[in-house]
């Protein structure tokens, strides 16, 4: 199987990119094509989805996003586009949290989630999700990667400026400090 793709982003489209490698590249569908820009270098971690009439990769940014994604899937009912489509409208933490408050009227307003399937997530999944972290680092992480993406920064940027930081108990405060002058630096 397919850990991750590293590469430059060549093509991109409503719900997939392109990823060359050198001489190959991959499709791969994501959550958010709109995060990676064409010509700028790239890390998806994939997951290979095949089905008795298809096989594709999915791609994430980071491997919470991966983790939610298959902890998606694991349901009954729930299927790689699905979970896929969840993960376009509300973020691994966001995900997670509304599991764990039995939040099923969040979970029916995700594309492909009905009643059946909401209940069935919290069912499966309450009280197994625990706050998981992107590359081994806080999951405070993940709140300040989602600020800087709002403040406009490119994937690339906000993997750069977040992968040194690794000092546990970090506040998302200063957590946001260190990435803005890790971007600061890198940009010199």
């Amino acid at each position: 199987m397919i850990y991750s793709l590293k590469g430059k982003i060549v093509e991109r489209d409503k719900e997939s990119v392109a990823i060359d490698l050198g001489n190959i590249a991959y499709e791969c569908l994501v959550s958010h094509p709109e995060d990676y820009a064409l010509g700028e270098e790239a890390t998806l971690y994939t997951y290979e989805a095949i089905t008795q009439d298809e096989h594709y990769l999915v791609g994430f940014s980071s491997k919470l996003e991966k983790s939610a994604f298959e902890a998606l899937i694991s349901v009954k009912g729930v299927g790689p586009k699905t979970a896929l489509q969840a993960l376009g409208k509300a973020s691994p933490e966001e995900l997670f949290k509304a599991i764990e408050a039995q939040n099923t009227s969040y979970l029916k307003k995700l594309p492909g989630i009905g009643p059946k399937a909401a209940a069935q997530i919290v069912l499966d999944l309450k009280g197994k999700l625990a706050p998981m972290d992107h590359k081994g680092a806080p999951v405070s992480h993940e709140e300040v990667r989602l600020a800087l993406k709002q403040l406009g920064f490119k994937a690339k940027e906000i993997d750069d400026a977040l992968t040194p930081i690794t000092e546990p108990g970090l506040s998302s405060d200063e957590v946001l400090k260190k990435a803005l002058l890790n971007i600061r630096k890198n940009s010199k």
